[in-house]
C-alpha cells in the first residue's frame, strides 16, 4: 500500500531542501514539469500503515488508514496523468498499465505463495478451500467482490478465524481503480483536445460528479447493508475522487505558512483519532469516512511548510520515509502474520508482547520483500523495452502463484472423488443412529465431506425464485431461491429464517423432489422470522416485513421455520422471540406451520476439532445435557397453536448421551453451529417421515 504499492515509485531525485515551496505554490506543478519527490507524502503513508497495523494487531478495530491509502493513490495517479497531458506527452495507456502491474504483482505474489505454504503447514484442512478461493480472488484483484458476496464481518473480534487473504480487499479495489481512472484521464484528454476545453477544469467537473454520486450511494448502501458496502467498489470511488480533486486543486491553493502548519497538524490529529472516536463498525464507508480522507487531504494540502514547527518536518524524517519505502510490503505481510500466528497459538487476539513480535516479523519480511523482490523487479529494464516483454514478466509472476493454487485444488478434487466413490457403504451419516443399523464401513473409511470442502458444504436450492414464486418486493428477490419443480398445481412449501433454517434444505430437498413439491426459501443470515420488528437491525426488520407481506399476498401450503435457538455449549435454549404471534398470523391464513428444534451449538469449531483431533477425541464429543434444554422448549406450546406442528431431530444428531462431531463417518457440523449439507442429507429419510406426519400429507 505504499507509493510503489499504489503507483510505481517515481525515480527519487536529490532530496529537496527543507524550505521547498508548499504544494500549492510548486512551480513544477504550475509549469507542467514532473513533480519532485514529496517526502512528507511518503511519511504520511508510513503513518497510515502504522495505524492499520496497530489497530489490527492490538485494538481489533479499523483505523481509517486504508482510506488514507486510497486517497493518496488517486492523488499520485492524477499528478502523473495531468503532468503528461500538460507536458504534451503521450498518455501511453497500455504501457502505463503494464508498467504499473509489473511492479505491483511480484510482491503480492510473494506474499500469496507464502500464505499458501503457511496454510498447508499450520492451518486445519477445513480452512483450505476458503483460503484457496480467496487466493484466486486476490490474485485477480477481486477479493473485495468475494468478501462482499460473503458479507464478511471485517470487524470480527477473533482474527484467528479470518482469512489471511482478507486484507487484499483494499488492494483489489485499488487495482480496479487503476484500470478505471486512466480510462477517464485519457477520455477527458480526447474531449478536451477535441472541443478545446481546459483539461484540469474538465477533470474537476468529472470527478466532482463521481465524488457526489459515489458518496450518496455509499451513504445509502452503508445504512442498508454495512458489511456489504464496506467492500463495494462503487461505495469507495468517492475516496479516490477526493484524492484526484485535491491534486487538481493544489496549484490554485494559496495558503500562508502559518495556515499550512495548522492545517498539517489538524490533519494528523484527525487521522490518529479517527479509529478511536468513530464507530466504524456501523458507519464505514459512508459519510463518516470523510473524517480520515479529509484529514489526509489537509496534510497533503499543507505540503512542505519550510518550518521547524510543521508536521512535514516529522513526516519527511528519514525513518518515516524509509518505512514508506517498504509500507506496501508491510501491508501485505502484517495481516497474514497476525492471522496465522493467532491460529497457531489458538488465541483470538494478540497481547502486547505477541503483537510486538508480529510487528517485528512483518517489518523483516517487508524489508526482505522490498529489497530482494520488489526493488529488483522495479529496476529490471528488460520488460521496459517492449510491451510484450512486460506482459511476459507479469504472466510469469502470476503463474508463480497460479500453479500452487491450482495444484492444491486439483489434489483436493481427486481426493474427494475417491472418497465419494465409496460413500454409500462408508458414510451412512445419521442412519448410524437409527435402530437396527448394521455398520458395514471399511475400517479405514475417510470422513465426508473431505475437510477441505467441508466449509462449503452448505445446503441450497438451485434456482432464483421465478414465476408466481418470485417476490414482488425487491428486498426479497435476491434472497429467494427455489427447486426445479414447475407444476403450478403442486404444493408450495416455504422455508423462512436464517442459516439455521437453510441447513435443513439438505433434508427437505429429497422429499420435495420425490413428491413434486415446489420448495422455495426466503433466507437472511442472523435474521429470525418475526412479523413484528426485532430492532436487531433495520436490514432484518425490512426483510421480515417484506416476508410477511409476501406470505399474505401469495400464501404457501406450508411454512417451515426453526422455532428455538440454542446457546453455544450451554443448555440455555429458548423459543425464538415472537414465535407465537408469527405462527398464528400464518395459520390464520390457512397455512400449515412446522417448527423445528434448533441443533446444538458450540463455543469452538466442532469441524476443526474433528479434523485436527479425530472423531473419537473427548473434546469433539461433548455431553448432550450441557448443550440443549432437558426438554424441547416448543413442547410447552403443543396443542396451544392450532395448525402448528413441532419436529425434533435431536435423536439423529446426538446419541442420547453425547453430541459427536462426526456420526456414521460423516461430519455433523461444518463449523461451530451449522449442520453440514452431507449430514442433513443423511437424515432425509427420517426427516421425510416426520414432516409428512407433521403436515398430515403422509405417508
Amino acid at each position: 500500500m505504499t507509493q510503489q504499492g499504489t503507483l510505481p515509485r517515481p525515480a527519487r531525485p536529490a532530496r529537496p531542501a527543507r524550505h521547498t515551496a508548499a504544494a500549492g505554490h510548486d512551480p513544477a506543478a504550475k509549469s507542467g514539469r514532473k513533480s519532485t519527490f514529496r517526502p512528507e507524502i511518503q511519511g504520511l503513508r508510513s503513518l497510515a500503515v502504522l495505524m492499520v497495523m496497530s489497530y489490527h494487531i492490538w485494538l481489533g478495530r479499523v483505523s481509517g488508514g486504508v482510506d488514507v491509502f486510497l486517497l493518496i493513490s488517486a492523488f499520485l495517479m492524477t499528478l502523473q496523468f495531468v503532468g503528461r497531458y500538460e507536458q504534451g506527452r503521450s498518455m501511453a495507456l497500455i504501457k502505463h498499465w503494464l508498467h504499473l502491474f509489473r511492479r505491483l504483482v511480484p510482491a503480492a505474489v510473494t506474499a500469496l505463495v507464502a500464505i499458501l505454504a503457511a496454510t498447508v503447514l499450520f492451518l486445519p484442512r477445513t480452512r483450505w478451500m476458503e483460503i484457496i478461493n480467496q487466493g484466486w480472488a486476490s490474485l485477480g484483484y477481486a477479493e473485495n467482490w468475494l468478501l462482499q458476496t460473503q458479507a464478511t464481518n471485517y470487524y470480527a473480534a477473533d482474527h484467528s478465524q479470518a482469512s489471511p487473504f482478507q486484507h487484499f480487499w483494499s488492494l483489489s479495489i485499488q487495482g480496479q481503480v487503476f484500470i478505471l481512472w486512466p480510462l477517464i484521464f485519457v477520455g477527458a484528454a480526447v474531449v478536451a483536445r477535441r472541443f478545446r476545453l481546459r483539461y484540469r477544469v474538465l477533470l474537476c467537473y468529472i470527478f466532482a460528479v463521481i465524488f457526489v454520486v459515489s458518496l450518496l450511494y455509499s451513504i445509502v448502501f452503508t445504512q442498508a447493508s454495512q458489511t456489504e458496502a464496506y467492500f463495494d467498489t462503487w461505495a469507495r470511488l468517492w475516496e479516490f475522487a477526493l484524492g484526484t480533486l485535491v491534486a487538481l486543486a493544489l496549484p490554485a491553493l494559496r495558503l500562508p505558512r502559518g495556515w499550512r502548519i495548522g492545517l498539517g497538524w489538524l490533519g494528523i490529529a484527525a487521522m490518529l483519532s479517527c479509529g478511536l472516536l468513530l464507530n466504524v463498525q456501523a458507519s464505514f464507508p459512508g459519510f463518516v469516512a470523510l473524517w480520515p480522507t479529509l484529514a489526509a487531504a489537509c496534510v497533503i494540502a499543507a505540503g512542505q511548510s519550510g518550518s521547524k514547527l510543521g508536521v512535514d518536518r516529522i513526516l519527511s524524517s528519514k525513518p518515516l520515509v524509509r518505512l514508506g519505502d517498504i509500507s506496501y510490503a508491510l501491508y501485505l505481510w502484517h495481516w497474514p502474520v497476525l492471522v496465522i500466528s493467532l491460529a497457531v497459538m489458538h488465541r483470538e487476539k494478540a497481547g502486547l508482547i505477541t503483537g510486538a513480535v508480529i510487528v517485528t516479523v512483518s517489518l523483516v519480511l517487508a524489508y526482505l520483500t522490498t529489497r530482494f523482490i520488489e526493488k529488483p523487479w522495479r529496476e529490471w529494464q528488460w520488460p521496459e523495452v517492449r510491451r510484450r516483454r512486460a506482459l511476459v514478466a507479469i504472466a510469469v509472476a502470476v503463474v508463480t502463484a497460479a500453479v500452487p493454487l491450482a495444484g492444491i485444488q486439483i489434489q483436493q478434487h481427486l481426493e474427494s472423488e475417491a472418497v465419494l466413490a465409496q460413500a454409500p457403504k462408508n458414510n451412512p451419516g445419521a442412519l448410524a443412529l437409527t435402530p437396527g443399523f448394521v455398520d458395514q464401513a471399511d475400517a479405514n473409511a475417510v470422513l465426508l465431506p473431505t475437510p477441505q470442502t467441508l466449509p462449503q458444504d452448505w445446503a441450497s436450492l438451485p434456482n432464483p425464485c421465478s414465476g408466481d414464486l418470485q417476490p414482488q418486493d425487491p428486498v426479497l428477490q435476491k434472497d429467494c431461491f427455489q427447486n426445479n419443480q414447475s407444476d403450478a398445481g403442486a404444493k408450495k412449501v416455504l422455508v423462512i429464517g436464517d442459516s439455521h433454517a437453510q441447513q435443513w434444505l439438505g433434508s427437505i430437498g429429497p422429499l420435495s423432489d420425490e413428491k413434486g413439491w415446489r420448495l422455495y426459501a426466503m433466507l437472511k443470515g442472523a435474521c429470525k422470522p418475526n412479523i413484528a420488528p426485532q430492532h436487531v437491525s433495520a436490514d432484518c426488520d425490512n426483510f421480515n416485513a417484506a416476508v410477511a407481506s409476501e406470505v399474505k399476498n401469495n400464501p404457501p401450503d406450508a411454512i417451515i421455520i426453526v422455532g428455538t435457538e440454542a446457546a453455544p455449549s450451554s443448555p440455555q435454549e429458548s423459543v425464538i422471540p415472537g414465535f407465537e404471534a408469527t405462527a398464528k398470523a400464518w395459520t390464520d391464513e390457512g397455512i400449515k406451520v412446522v417448527a423445528l428444534r434448533d441443533n446444538p451449538r458450540f463455543t469452538f469449531n466442532m469441524a476443526e476439532c474433528v479434523a485436527t483431533k479425530g472423531a473419537d477425541a473427548p473434546d469433539c464429543r461433548p455431553r448432550e445435557q450441557g448443550l440443549l434444554a432437558a426438554t424441547n422448549p416448543l413442547a410447552a406450546l403443543d396443542g396451544k397453536l392450532p395448525g402448528v406442528s413441532f419436529m425434533d431431530m435431536t435423536d439423529l444428531i446426538c446419541n442420547g448421551t453425547e453430541c459427536p462431531g462426526a456420526v456414521g463417518n460423516t461430519y455433523v457440523y461444518l463449523d461451530n453451529n451449522h449442520l453440514s449439507r452431507s449430514y442433513a442429507a443423511s437424515m432425509a429419510p427420517m426427516f421425510s417421515e416426520r414432516l409428512l406426519a407433521a403436515t398430515g400429507w403422509g405417508p
